[in-house]
């Protein structure tokens, strides 16, 4: 694959190049040159975009499919082409699957299924045997098959003694342990924020208290133990504060947020649209004010979609009936772009993930391997059901207007444009 792309302003912060507008020549998927003006060699598919801005790949580290077993919600062939035309050149795929990613094979399956495709799938594998949370997982043998770390999705740990354990194990294989932030004992039967709106609304709820009591326990087991620690989609002020105390002590531990619960708050709920019913839900207008300066603190590592397909028969129903969940990957750039500045929306999406999760990370220079998202952050429209390209619509990001679009990636030799 040849490809030339013309008077594209380059966003990386450790490229010299970084804030220019440049050609980009690459040829058989390597940059070869960068330069103000490069004629079109034969051959070579010529790109121009409006506005175009080119940085390294994005990094999506939560991201749900389906298959095997709910392939009626989305499918990892059509899942990675969504991927790709929202920006994305790799995605961590959670263990939101049936059978559960609990073992070798399973592992070995996802990353064969995704072979020869543009965007890279790496499998987070399950921490506990068939997620429930009684017997740690094959963690070790899953780690030599290539998953990237280990974690139920959406289901916490109840047994502290377990996720010391997994902690104190991990480390034998540097292996990183995720640990959802919830205390199912504290929730009982809610569904939604606790906060004067949704009682008003009537509706059973989730106090912050919740994710703050289980981020304690699992601080207080890291600084125990030692070992690498990844908490994520944090939602509340309290967790923000308890993450950077813990930072300020040494520990290692990184945490992120769906980009859902940056820009919107549990007022959403007043229409009892079931698109808004997430997990953890959608906090206070306070939180989300704390979310957005814990990103710009540093404190806040990585920014995801929580891209999460639920099929129409399970989504369109009474709050209290409707299963948890949204997609987000082709809203995620134009959502963030609206409350972040730039360099702070790629460094949460490249760099920062790449790094908390083990991928190599190139940069945007002369004899590197192109691993490139192209994309325009001045882009304003309304996120319609027409710009959904997945199998599953239940989007809260439905009818909102974002700013930002991805025109598409160039990954593992191949180029696609949204």
């Amino acid at each position: 694959m040849n490809v030339l792309l013309k008077s594209a302003k380059i966003i990386d912060k450790n490229s010299s190049f970084h804030n220019q507008v440049k050609d980009i020549l690459i040829e058989n998927g390597i940059i070869v040159k960068i330069a103000n003006k490069i004629t079109r060699p034969s051959r070579c598919k010529e790109i121009v975009l409006e506005n175009l801005h080119v940085s390294n790949g994005w990094f999506d580290s939560s991201v749900s499919l389906g298959e095997p077993g709910f392939e009626e919600r989305e499918n990892i062939e059509n899942g990675l082409k969504v991927a790709a035309k929202s920006g994305f050149t790799c995605i961590g795929l959670n263990p939101n699957t049936n059978p559960v990613i609990d073992n070798k094979s399973a592992v070995e399956f996802l990353i064969q299924k995704s072979m020869n495709s543009a965007v890279k799938l790496f499998p987070i594998a399950n921490l506990t045997q068939r997620a429930e949370g009684k017997e740690l997982s094959e963690m070790f043998d899953m780690k030599n098959s290539g998953a990237i770390a280990f974690g139920d999705y959406n289901k916490p740990v109840a047994n502290a003694n377990l996720m010391k354990v997994a902690l104190l194990y991990a480390q034998n294989f540097d292996g990183l342990v995720l640990s959802f932030p919830q205390d199912n004992s504290i929730i009982t039967k809610g569904f939604v924020n606790e906060s004067e709106n949704t009682t008003r609304l009537g509706l059973k709820s989730i106090p912050n208290l919740s994710e703050e009591l289980q981020i304690s326990r699992d601080l207080f087991l890291l600084e125990y133990t030692g070992g690498k620690l990844h908490i994520p989609t944090i939602t509340t002020s309290k967790s923000v504060k308890l993450i950077k105390e813990a930072k300020k002590k040494g520990l290692d531990v990184t945490c992120s947020v769906a980009a859902h619960h940056i820009l919107l708050s549990d007022k959403e709920l007043n229409g009892f649209d079931s698109n808004f019913k997430v997990t953890p839900p959608l906090r206070s207008e306070s939180d989300l004010k704390a979310i957005v300066k814990g990103i710009k603190e540093g404190v806040i590592d990585i920014i995801t979609s929580d891209h999460n397909p639920i099929d129409i028969e399970n989504k369109k129903l009474e709050l209290e009936n409707s299963l948890f969940g949204s997609i987000g990957m082709e809203s995620l750039f134009g959502s963030i772009n609206l409350v972040l500045d730039l360099d702070q929306t790629i460094n949460c999406l490249t760099e920062n993930p790449r790094k908390r999760f083990g991928l190599n990370q190139n940069k945007i220079a002369k004899g590197q391997k192109a691993e490139l998202t192209l994309f325009n952050p001045e882009f304003k429209y309304i996120f319609s059901e027409d710009k959904i390209l997945s199998k599953s619509k239940n989007s809260a990001f439905l009818g909102k207007e974002l700013n930002g679009i991805s025109y598409g990636i160039i990954a593992n030799n191949q180029l696609v444009l949204a």
